[in-house]
């Protein structure tokens, strides 16, 4: 399929590169005898009352000299922004073809002024498409107000652009300016993938209805589904083994027959969406079968554009969380990667987005209550029943920390209080606490109700993230086998005591929303958009480039 696509890509882009060849020598012609040196100092008055920092550095590296005299490099500037389609980018929003009429006439107007002008929109454009591949189109904090940037953006490496604007070397360009993380690739080639799915018609749909398919089942959606999962490379072989029956063998397969061939594909199908995997094809499947590839591809786009927000400058060691996928990775410094499932934040109290380090751990940890789940959660229980602060191990303070009677509390008007749980082995936050800096008060930490663990889909805390197997990524976080080996971890456990340990080094930490993720073999893995965050991104991705 990525062969189709790549022909149909070629078939489309040869014109234009004959005719901007062609044209690119006529113009080349037209403007021998310019000079250089008067498009230079144009390119240095024009400068000096430009806002764009970024483009008069450019400049600045090259002494002003212009980039774009050669009409082929213009061509040739024009053929690679077509190719940013293959990004999930909107090539028109760089007016590639534009470019070459906008060359013709600065070129035929012989003046250094129009020709300075086109130099430095040309390279606005060459920047401006490089810095939605380094860093993404979108401003996040504009469609996510608790959006929390991370301390330095990435800089454009403006010499090996100046280089590649003279070599004509535009692709090594984009490719220098893309998230190197394999996470990309990978969703690249997916959307290849997709758009040749949507190019051959997309694929079958399942009919609604009431009734679920089993294995065993013999049903006339049987040979639709097979086609379905067929094409995402679910069910690597049609063969039929005859729905269990032994007999069936040497029998002509039925076609209609739900066997467990299909079953375990099924199955996988449903793993990867975040169903639970029983093989059984009933509304949720069904639903999720029938998101139609022109949607998958949105998704797709949408999820390329968070891995250029945050994909960038990795180091060797970091944890990444995936909150729609409800899941931990940590990349540790030997090269192995530590997996641990998560429970993260409901719709209404959402983990947030952000890039940060975690700094140290805390055994033993006791839970303040935020205001929010005070008054929205606690309160509530208190009123009710009397006797659930003292069931829970729950404190009583005033703002300056004095332990208060609750009895002598009016909890319909409780006024200014800090309630605070006791550290324990029923303590919310569990046996330990993993902390790192943020604005939104969140942090990683192990818990008590480790049946959560099971469930499908795990939004439902209060924005913190719940770690399964909590001790365990403390160790590895640690990385300290004399002081902090396991047995140590599980001594100052037994203490009792609250306790921070701060790590050696901090370990960089990414809070990632994914409703696409590819698996190690490449399989795109589609999830629920819990936080409804997809809509707003796709639409402000889709919206027109004002250069």
């Amino acid at each position: 399929m990525l062969r189709i696509h790549a022909r149909v890509t070629a078939l489309m882009i040869l014109p234009l590169l004959l005719l901007s060849t062609w044209t690119a020598n006529t113009w080349s012609e037209e403007a021998e005898g310019s000079s250089e040196v008067d498009v230079a100092g144009a390119i240095a008055r024009l400068l000096a009352t430009d806002q764009d920092s970024e483009l008069q550095a450019f400049y600045s590296l090259r002494e002003q000299r212009p980039a774009w005299q050669d009409g082929q490099a213009v061509a040739a500037l024009a053929t690679a922004l077509h190719t940013l389609d293959a990004d999930g980018l909107v090539p028109r929003d760089y007016r590639p073809d534009a470019l070459i009429e906008a060359y013709r006439l600065a070129y035929m107007a012989a003046n250094p002024e129009e020709r300075a002008r086109f130099d430095l929109e040309a390279s606005r454009t060459l920047l401006t498409a490089l810095r939605h591949l380094q860093r993404g189109k979108v401003n996040p904090a504009a469609i996510d107000p608790e959006w929390e940037l991370p301390q330095a953006a990435p800089q454009l490496d403006l010499a090996a652009v100046s280089r590649a604007v003279d070599e004509q070397q535009f692709e090594s360009a984009f490719a220098a300016a893309r998230p190197a993380h394999a996470l990309y690739a990978q969703l690249r080639a997916g959307l290849a993938r997709y758009r040749t799915l949507e190019q051959q018609g997309g694929w079958p749909m399942l009919p609604a209805q009431a009734t679920s398919l089993r294995p065993g089942d013999r049903h006339d959606d049987v040979p639709l589904l097979r086609q379905r999962l067929a094409l995402i490379e679910e069910l690597p072989t049609p063969a039929l083994d005859g729905c269990g029956d032994p007999g069936a063998a040497a029998a002509t397969p039925d076609p209609r027959c739900y066997d467990e061939i299909l079953a375990a594909a099924v199955r996988r199908f449903q793993h990867r969406h975040l169903l639970t995997a029983d093989g059984v094809v009933a509304a949720k499947t069904r639903a999720a079968l029938n998101v139609p590839v022109a949607e998958r591809i949105d998704q797709i786009r949408v999820n390329l554009e968070r891995a250029r927000w945050l994909l960038h400058d990795l180091p060797e060691s970091f944890v990444l969380v995936d909150i729609a996928g409800y899941q931990l990775s940590y990349f540790r410094p030997d090269g192995e990667i530590w997996r641990a499932r998560i429970v993260d934040g409901r719709p209404t109290r959402q983990t947030p987005i952000l890039r940060s380090a975690i700094t140290y751990l805390t055994f033993n940890p006791t839970w303040t209550i935020p205001p929010t789940i005070l008054r929205e959660d606690v309160l509530p229980k208190v009123r009710k029943d009397p006797g659930y602060l003292a069931r829970e191990n729950i404190t009583v303070l005033s703002p300056s920390g004095t332990r208060l009677d609750p009895l002598g509390i009016d909890w319909s008007h409780p006024g200014n209080l800090i309630l605070r749980q006791d550290s324990g082995p029923h303590n919310s936050l569990g046996r330990v606490a993993i902390r790192f800096a943020n604005r939104h008060q969140v942090y990683l930490h192990d818990t008590p109700a480790q049946a959560l663990f099971s469930l499908d889909q795990r939004a439902i805390s209060s924005g913190c993230m719940r770690v399964e197997n909590a001790l365990e990524f403390a160790h590895l976080l640690l990385d300290d086998e004399i002081q902090w080996n396991r047995a140590a971890i599980a001594e100052a456990i037994a203490e009792g005591r609250t306790r921070d340990v701060h790590l050696a080094q901090p370990v960089p930490l990414i809070l990632s929303y994914w409703t696409v993720h590819a698996d190690a073999d490449g399989t795109l893995t589609f999830r629920p958009d819990i936080y409804q965050r997809d809509p707003a991104l796709l639409a402000a991705l889709n919206q027109p480039l004002a250069l």
